[in-house]
């Protein structure tokens, strides 16, 4: 479901993406590994739609992603794409529910279809009881299943995630991690994931490795 061909990234002089080659199958889940400076997350904003490359062609869903102008670019990414950061990036001014249902307001989806959808969400995730709180109200652990949520409230084909676990202890880790699998059979979701975490990297369906620009496996 994505392919990814001579995919080059500069900064200036600087040559962050190498020329790139990446396929990544519907339903996997791939961790991306490797050490700081790698271009891991360069790689990953790219494949999330959020850069585009100096050079190279990205196909998601058959669809040729960076031939599209900036307005369907954006919308394609909101109902395709969804995202989870190593900071859980929630407004702190809204609570769990309405901080779910952002990208579903920005789809123009009702707000009665959106609420539905979020706390369908927040049932599965056992946080029901937490939909009224805000992100300051909630543990580490909580925020980041929040996180989650959100970027499932549009049913996305693909979930990029840039260290998700990164600023959790090792249960909500561990916990996070387990959810990542558990949202693969019951949606059928494509999972590709950047990690410094050698356990999460170990359950992925295939790894991948960064080095100097280029993927090594």
């Amino acid at each position: 479901m994505i392919i990814g061909k001579n995919i080059h990234k500069k900064f200036n002089d600087l040559e962050i993406l190498k020329g790139l080659d990446i396929s990544i199958q519907q339903g996997e889940i791939v961790s991306i590994v490797g050490s700081s400076g790698a271009g891991k997350t360069t790689l990953l904003t790219i494949l999330g739609t959020l850069d585009r490359p100096s050079q190279g062609e990205l196909i998601i869903n058959n669809q040729d992603v960076f031939k599209l102008n900036d307005k369907k670019l954006a919308a394609f990414r909101n109902s395709q794409i969804g995202f989870v950061f190593q900071f859980h990036q929630l407004l702190p001014e809204f609570n769990a529910l309405e901080n779910i249902c952002l990208p579903a307001f920005i789809a123009n989806k009702s707000k009665k279809e959106s609420e539905n959808r979020a706390y369908e969400l927040l049932e599965l995730f056992n946080l029901s009881n937490r939909a009224l709180h805000k992100p300051s109200e909630l543990s580490g652990g909580e925020q980041q299943r929040i996180a989650v949520a959100r970027a499932l409230i549009n049913n996305p084909s693909v979930i990029f995630a840039d260290e998700p676990s990164g600023n959790l202890d090792s249960q909500n880790a561990s916990e996070l991690h387990e959810l990542f699998f558990k949202l693969r059979e019951l949606y059928h979701q494509t999972f590709v994931i950047v990690t410094h975490n050698n356990d999460l990297a170990k359950k992925a369906d295939r790894i991948l490795m960064m080095k100097d620009g280029k993927i090594l496996i």
